[in-house]
């Protein structure tokens, strides 16, 4: 048990430093501290192994919500924070959007602790049921997500062309960066461009290309300014926000946890559609307060609580995503001997880690230990965040990390064949950030692979596009 907890402190703290970094996903990490074990196998200790990347994911699913929400760093999560978050920062309320998705995350890891029954006595029956249907499953979710875009556009225009193209601007990017994406996991999956000795980091060089690579051009085009922050010892919350994030987070996280490909960013939503049926009140024009003064516009608080409630829940789906997903990799029942785990961790740890029976309560020991180191980080690094950023230059500081990818991406990804792929995906997933549309579109890149080799067309696909 102390080599767990030590390896839990070094993992957090680890976890904490490297996710400060903008743009630098979890998974870059994991990759690299792979590498080092893999030529090092002596520097870890079996036991320690899967503390040490369990606590470094659950810094990062609550650390790197300082410099999304901040720097708006997006990742493949970006869609259930990033949105509300910003409008947050540029309101000066950037410390209740970090600390409120913190909270989001926290209350998560402690939900995943209570579904414990659950996930042994239920879910094991639905995942194998799940497994045989997966690909009328994922060809449901990208039927409605596409559709979800509809309708956009608010008919501006004094000719039918220029309503036209108002109309479908958002929507023709959408479809446009889900057909590319699509195409490009299609080439991409079939044909793995990294080294045999690499291949566990072959989606590497696509994610920094969809949504890394495209934030630092939008930062660097910008003339971007952190805005006065508010202070304030409270945290703009009720419990009746954290209750009614509760059906959406927990509707979204399940869901992400669940099936492949599918990101917070698309669960949520789903969440949105599922959980928010509630009568919102229109905004009005009230009477002066004072005769003789202009009207003023009244805002209902229900307006408010939304944006509270998208960020909280968010910040539950965030847990269950990352870490939900390899906490099941630890539930081992007669149905499944091998747990049910799925995400980038379970497929890098897989080769060399296998799970024993015990081990799914240290692993939540783990969690709510680092959860508790993580959150407490959170509340000081948001401070350092709210006092340095005014005084970076944050083009210089994108510079630095555009160097720092690049570099990962030449010795841990393959090469120049990486960086060139980085470069093509950069171009598709830069269509939603200059076009406005959902950049979770991008995740086509997985979920039409998936979808065709579950439903055993892939080979027959790739054979048309001559891939084979």
């Amino acid at each position: 048990m102390s080599t767990v907890l030590i390896y839990t402190l070094i993992g957090t703290l680890a976890g904490t430093i490297l996710c400060m970094i903008p743009s630098l996903h979890i998974y870059n990490v994991m990759g690299f501290a792979l590498l080092l074990y893999f030529n090092f196998k002596d520097l870890i200790p079996f036991e320690g192994m899967a503390p040490l990347f369990m606590s470094m994911m659950v810094a990062f699913a609550f650390i790197n919500t300082i410099p999304m929400t901040f720097l708006a760093a997006a990742d493949e999560s970006a869609g259930a924070t990033i949105l509300p978050t910003l409008d947050m920062v540029m309101a000066g309320r950037g410390r209740d959007a970090a600390i409120l998705t913190g909270m989001g995350v926290f209350f998560g890891g402690v939900l995943l602790v209570i579904l414990s029954p659950f996930f042994y006595v239920v879910f094991p029956y639905v995942y194998k049921i799940i497994r045989t249907h997966l690909h009328w499953v994922i060809g449901l979710v990208i039927v409605f997500y596409v559709m979800s875009e509809w309708p956009k556009g608010a008919g501006r225009g004094d000719t039918t062309w220029k309503r036209f193209r108002d109309g479908w601007r958002n929507l023709g990017a959408g479809i446009l960066t889900f057909t590319l994406s699509a195409i490009a996991g299609i080439i991409l999956l079939t044909k793995p461009l990294a080294p045999a000795d690499r291949s566990f980091q072959n989606i590497m060089p696509i994610f920094l290309g969809f949504f890394a690579f495209p934030s630092i051009i939008q930062m660097y085009l910008s003339e971007f300014k952190l805005p006065i922050q508010h202070k304030s010892r409270f945290v703009n919350a009720g419990w009746s926000d954290f209750s009614a994030s509760l059906p959406a987070g927990l509707a979204g996280g399940l869901m992400a946890m669940t099936v492949p490909a599918v990101t917070i960013g698309i669960a949520a939503v789903f969440a949105s559609h599922f959980t928010n049926h509630r009568a919102i009140q229109t905004t009005s024009y009230q009477p002066p307060k004072v005769p003789g003064t202009a009207v003023h516009l009244h805002t209902p608080e229900i307006y408010w609580q939304q944006e509270r409630v998208f960020v909280i829940a968010g910040g539950i789906m965030k847990m269950m995503y990352y870490i939900g997903a390899f906490l099941l990799m630890f539930v081992l029942t007669d149905i499944t001997p091998s747990g049910m785990g799925r995400g980038g961790l379970n497929v890098l740890l897989k080769p060399i880690f296998t799970p024993e029976s015990g081990d799914y309560a240290i692993m939540c020991g783990v969690i709510l230990f680092s959860s508790s180191l993580s959150m407490l980080a959170l509340f000081g690094l948001t401070e350092v965040m709210i006092w340095l950023v005014p005084k970076l230059n944050v083009k210089i500081l994108y510079a630095f990390i555009t160097v720092l990818l690049f570099g990962i991406l030449f010795f841990m990804g393959g090469g120049w064949m990486a960086i060139a792929v980085s470069l093509v995906t950069t171009c598709i997933g830069s269509i939603p950030v200059f076009f406005t549309c959902r950049r979770s579109h991008c995740m086509a890149v997985l979920l039409v692979p998936i979808m065709l080799s579950s439903s055993g067309n892939m080979d027959a696909i790739a054979r048309f596009l001559g891939l084979l």
